[in-house]
């Protein structure tokens, strides 16, 4: 089963794109609680790591794609940048961002608005970042995504995605017990949404991994695709240029 035929919810008949939009809608009032909780804070460690991966190169303009509630658009001033531009898919995990971003005082430099990677409605070579965090596995249709990013991506620009992976070796048989039995219940109990989080488990176990993805970059023209492995494997970091 590859990442674009699994889906949150199964008996439902609408595309991927709009059973994800509609997940995260329904647990965006959660989704930094549980985050929190259900990694341990790791994300923010996953994140800092991402933004060492570009901040030397002094970016002027990044696009953040399925930014959710804005943590990596944040995270991303770090490399000090004239504008970030965080999209998703899900106007509920943009409120929450917005509000966010307003609270922190932040509107001067990130602007977040409703869009995917599929439609990315920027010209040609706008970027000198792009990132994802958890979002790649996501795309209803992930070369067209990939590809698109590429385009709105300047040449010698940088893509930086972080995504959940399958740990190989002995860890993997804590992994899968804790991803499949315990954090769905977890999931369940605070988001009140009973697919969300069987949908992570499944759509990472679909997902193209460690040398597969940097294959599907490399095919699709991106250069110097190369991952970095965190946490035992339980993520990576998946950095291309252009």
């Amino acid at each position: 089963m590859s990442a674009e035929t699994v889906t949150p919810y199964k008996s439902e008949t609408e595309s991927k794109k709009q059973q994800v939009a509609t997940m995260f809608n329904n647990i965006a009032f959660r989704y930094d609680m549980l985050n929190q909780v259900l990694s341990a804070g790791t994300h923010h460690k996953w994140r800092r790591k991402a933004v060492k991966e570009f901040i030397d190169s002094k970016p002027k303009m990044i696009l953040d794609i399925a930014t959710g509630t804005g943590d990596f658009a944040i995270a991303a001033l770090a490399s000090n940048p004239e504008k970030v531009i965080g999209v998703d898919i899900s106007e509920g995990m943009l409120k929450f961002g917005v509000e966010k971003i307003k609270k922190a005082g932040l509107e001067n430099k990130i602007e977040l608005k409703l869009g995917d990677a599929e439609n990315l409605d920027f010209a040609e070579n706008t970027f000198d970042v792009i990132t994802v965090s958890f979002g790649v596995r996501n795309f209803e249709n992930l070369e067209l995504g990939l590809r698109n990013m590429l385009r709105v991506l300047k040449p010698g620009g940088k893509v930086v995605v972080i995504e959940f992976s399958k740990p190989r070796g002995f860890f993997k048989y804590l992994y899968n017990f804790y991803f499949k039995a315990i954090l769905p219940i977890i999931g369940k109990l605070f988001s009140k949404d009973n697919a969300a989080y069987t949908y992570l488990p499944e759509s990472v176990q679909a997902f193209p991994d460690f040398e597969k993805f940097t294959g599907i970059l490399t095919k699709l023209g991106y250069k110097n695709a190369k991952y970095k492995s965190l946490t035992f494997g339980v993520a990576c970091i998946y950095t291309a240029t252009k």
